[in-house]
């Protein structure tokens, strides 16, 4: 029954429940005689209320579609675009992470950005309390690895361990369904490691100097091996041909092993491996090296000459690994993970177990990743332009 004392018409209302000028932020409320009030907030004196401003701008939205179902589209659509980054950002550092994290990998498993994936994977385990589980998505040059993340969530729970042949596919490839360099986020380098320069022991040199003037006094008569066409061994491989000024046939295998496998049992001549590909090999006797491609000898391998010390000056390779995440990612998320990960390469069995792989681990800032990528594309881009590479 009405209130005896209700004496004014009810008003006309434009939702169930609420009078014309209702918004999420200024509430106008039929009362129990059916008149327009508007409730009052409760003030700061009497009920302090602390909420995140992005988890107030998504709270707004929500009102709006639960108050309004038959809201228009061109608002809904308004709103999205003025409050979607406010929603990207709520998720942040404080409380990241909250469910497993996927690390992915292009290449397959015992390979260096396998390894790291997984030495990583528990050190963030242990820290965060939160599954990390590391995904292989092998093909295509680490390509499909990559546009699986470049197409996840920017909420850093999707990341790839990538090696320097994320920026040898844009040198190489006329299409890629992402842009190696605008759709990730650098979060950090975390190894760097040489080549070994194999040869075949049918050949008779046993340095950089003697390898060279062979080639030379035979042009064209030399092949090298390498891990597929515009993989970093024939990267390596052609900086050395342009420098050398010699001839050598390209020999491209499926992978690595098949590379190593034929140059050391003598069908191809040359092959300059990832360090720790070979060294095993090379300790065993089963495999000849005669130089390594860093700047400095390897502490484990004192006697092996440097390529530039043993008659190529001014050549280096090496090879980079790093960890990357959509673009778009905030910030905060990024320096959380990069700062996990500098813990983590810190931690002497970590060391010890990248030593014994011939890399050691180096990080840099987010910042100064994605500045290197992008200079990497650009050397690769010329490389393979000189060398008339491509893999399409």
């Amino acid at each position: 029954m009405a209130n005896s004392s209700c004496r004014s018409p009810r008003p006309a209302l434009n939702r169930p429940g609420f009078c014309r000028g209702s918004t999420p932020l200024r509430w106008i409320r039929r009362n129990a005689c059916g008149s327009c009030i508007e409730l009052t907030p409760i003030s700061n004196s009497n009920r302090q209320l602390t909420v995140n401003p992005s988890r107030r701008n998504f709270m707004i939205i929500v009102k709006i579609f639960r108050d309004s179902p038959k809201i228009n589209l061109a608002v809904i659509s308004l709103a999205l675009a003025l409050f979607s980054p406010f929603i990207a950002n709520a998720q942040n550092a404080t409380n990241y992470p909250q469910k497993p994290i996927k690390i992915l990998v292009g290449f397959s498993p015992g390979g260096v950005p396998d390894i790291i994936g997984r030495v990583l994977a528990p050190k963030f385990t242990e820290t965060w309390k939160q599954p990390v589980v590391v995904e292989n998505r092998v093909g295509a040059g680490s390509n499909i690895a990559a546009q699986a993340l470049a197409s996840s969530a920017a909420d850093g729970y999707t990341l790839l361990s990538v090696s320097s042949a994320h920026a040898i596919s844009p040198a190489i490839y006329q299409k890629l369904p992402y842009d190696a360099s605008k759709d990730f986020a650098g979060i950090t380098l975390t190894a760097t490691g040489p080549a070994l320069v194999i040869v075949s022991p049918e050949l008779n040199v046993n340095n950089m100097r003697e390898l060279i003037a062979l080639a030379k006094s035979k042009p064209g008569q030399f092949n090298y091996s390498s891990a597929g066409v515009g993989s970093g061994s024939q990267f390596a491989a052609e900086l050395l041909k342009s420098q050398a000024g010699i001839q050598l046939t390209h020999i491209p295998f499926k992978g690595i092993p098949e590379a190593l496998t034929d140059t050391m049992a003598g069908r191809t001549h040359i092959f300059i491996s990832p360090y720790a590909s070979a060294i095993n090999l090379v300790r065993e006797g089963k495999a000849k090296a005669i130089a390594v491609t860093s700047t400095s000898r390897m502490p484990d391998l004192p006697n092996m000459p440097t390529v530039a010390e043993s008659g190529l000056p001014g050549y280096k390779w090496i090879f980079w690994y790093g960890l990357m995440a959509p673009a778009n990612t905030p910030k905060d998320i990024i320096q959380k993970v990069q700062a996990e990960v500098v813990s983590a390469l810190k931690q002497p069995l970590v060391t010890q177990r990248f030593s014994s792989l011939g890399i050691e681990p180096i990080t840099n800032s987010p910042e100064a990743f994605d500045q290197l990528v992008r200079d990497e594309i650009q050397l690769f881009k010329k490389l393979a332009s000189d060398a008339g590479i491509k893999a399409d």
